[in-house]
């Protein structure tokens, strides 16, 4: 039975912890919240008081924390994973990051004597509860084949994409692709409400058509519910676009669409919404259109 320190018990992080329980691993928690530890621990996982009594005897650690000074703060330091973990261990980053931060802290790793593998998610807070997360992963084979065993415990489509940074250059691809499809589908949501159109009807036909898609589904009731609980705050989604624009700045390339929505998404964020889900940028768009 493999031993697993996961750090990290938001949103998505719970419920991934969980389902390793449910995979049959120990599992030991740090959260900087108790609240998530306790669910965890009825769950039938295991709490810890810190990082550095999380990872003390795990076999793998994962990480799931927001952003890449998060994840650096995790792992490096006295009381960090590298200064702590077992040597052999395996580390897992569930988190999405800048992909040179995920390289640098992947060498770092390697040269203390774990592996490492980037192994960002897609799927929000329902895929991460189903198990049935898209991951995409950077790393060596050998990290790779060691690392299947744990994700499969969590998600459904897992590919080894290329080396340390790969995996998280895809994620920064992912969002991107998500943003615009939820900018579209607000602004289709605004287009059928102007006209008095059954909207029901029209996303259930649309969503059997071309236009469909797991934004349409998972994100249109939401539109139209105006419920925007946060499955994938705007906060988060804020920081990836962040990524994608940096990186594609340093790549030399354009990203116009994605560059547009990343104004409006940092528009809500600095108006106070970043705590609503990325399905919000309904509301600005709705506002925009001169429409309640």
């Amino acid at each position: 039975m493999t031993n697993v320190a996961f750090i990290g018990l938001g949103i998505m992080g719970l419920p991934m912890a969980k389902n390793l329980i449910k995979g049959g691993f120990t599992v030991t928690g740090y959260n900087r919240s108790q609240a998530a530890i306790d669910k965890l621990v009825e769950a039938g996982g295991q709490g810890a008081s810190s990082i550095a009594d999380a990872v003390e005897d795990a076999d793998v650690v994962i990480t799931m924390v927001p952003d890449s000074p998060d994840v650096a703060a995790v792992v490096q330091g006295s009381e960090g994973v590298f200064a702590n973990a077992k040597a052999g261990a395996l580390w897992i980053d569930n988190s999405s990051i800048r992909p040179d931060v995920a390289k640098e802290l992947a060498e770092e790793a390697v040269a203390a004597g774990f592996g490492a593998v980037d192994a960002p998610v897609s799927g929000g807070e329902q895929g991460a509860i189903d198990g049935v997360l898209s991951i995409m992963v950077g790393g060596s084979e050998s990290d790779f084949a060691a690392a299947q065993p744990v994700l499969d415990a969590i998600g459904k489509t897992i590919v080894h994409v290329g080396p340390s940074g790969a995996g998280q250059t895809v994620k920064a691809a992912n969002q991107l692709i998500v943003a615009v499809n939820i900018q579209a589908l607000a602004e289709a949501v605004v287009f059928l409400e102007a006209f008095g159109v059954d909207t029901d009807a029209a996303l259930k036909v649309l969503g059997g058509g071309l236009a469909g898609s797991k934004v349409l589904d998972q994100k249109g009731q939401k539109m139209l519910d105006r419920d925007f609980g946060p499955g994938f705050r705007l906060a988060l989604h804020n920081k990836d676009l962040g990524i994608v624009t940096a990186a594609a700045r340093q790549a030399g390339i354009t990203v116009p669409l994605g560059s547009a929505v990343a104004q409006l998404v940092t528009s809500l964020v600095a108006r106070g919404d970043g705590g609503l889900d990325h399905s919000g940028l309904f509301k600005l768009t709705n506002e925009l259109a001169g429409r309640d």
